[in-house]
């Protein structure tokens, strides 16, 4: 079933190639920067452990096709695999979409002297956080095509990157740059999903 493997490798490299440079290159170009902020918090800190465990979730998404290369078995019926491509493919026009809803408001990571436009408008009129969404769910879909034990760990990276992300390192942000118009509009949407994890006077 190399075949697989080799698809979701191609895809992964495709998705990650495009969410990051040729994104960071449409920044530098609109905005006169790359957008890329690095990792928060000193080492061993929540913030910092967001930043590592996001690093060892996208190394974890090319490694598991590469592992099932190699010979790591992998048990998958077809369905499962091709529904794992239906996924990641929603995902990778779902991040597009959100990155781009972002314009030049578009980062990854905090700088915590930095003021960017509070962005409310395409899908982020529905969650808050619609590009870690997005790549959540890419990395599901790619778990589905390749579900190996590597898969499985760069997935759980990655969900508990992000989590850690939004509520230690872009939420008290966000609130203390916007304020009010913030926690307005974190009332009405949800977080990652619509309508959950808003919050709540």
């Amino acid at each position: 079933m190399s075949g697989w493997a080799w698809a979701a490798l191609a895809l992964y490299l495709g998705w990650a190639g495009f969410a990051f440079g040729v994104r960071a290159v449409l920044q530098r170009r609109r905005a006169g920067d790359a957008g890329f902020r690095g990792i928060s918090g000193r080492p061993g800190e929540a913030s910092w452990w967001a930043g590592v465990l996001f690093a060892a979730a996208l190394l974890g998404g090319a490694a598991a096709p590469v592992a099932e290369l190699a010979g790591l078995p992998t048990a998958a019926a077809p369905a499962v695999r091709w529904t794992g491509l239906v996924v990641a493919l929603a995902g990778v026009a779902a991040t597009s979409a959100a990155q781009t809803n972002m314009g030049t408001s578009w980062r990854v990571g905090v700088d915590a002297g930095e003021r960017t436009t509070l962005v409310t408008g395409g899908l982020f009129a529905h969650v808050r956080n619609p590009v870690f969404t997005a790549m959540v769910l890419t990395a599901v879909g790619l778990a589905l095509m390749v579900p190996n034990p590597v898969s499985l760990l760069a997935l759980a990276c990655l969900v508990v990157a992000v989590r850690l992300q939004v509520r230690v390192v872009e939420e008290p942000y966000l609130k203390a740059v916007h304020g009010t118009a913030y926690e307005a509009y974190a009332a009405r949407t949800g977080r990652f999903l619509p309508g959950v994890g808003r919050h709540t006077a």
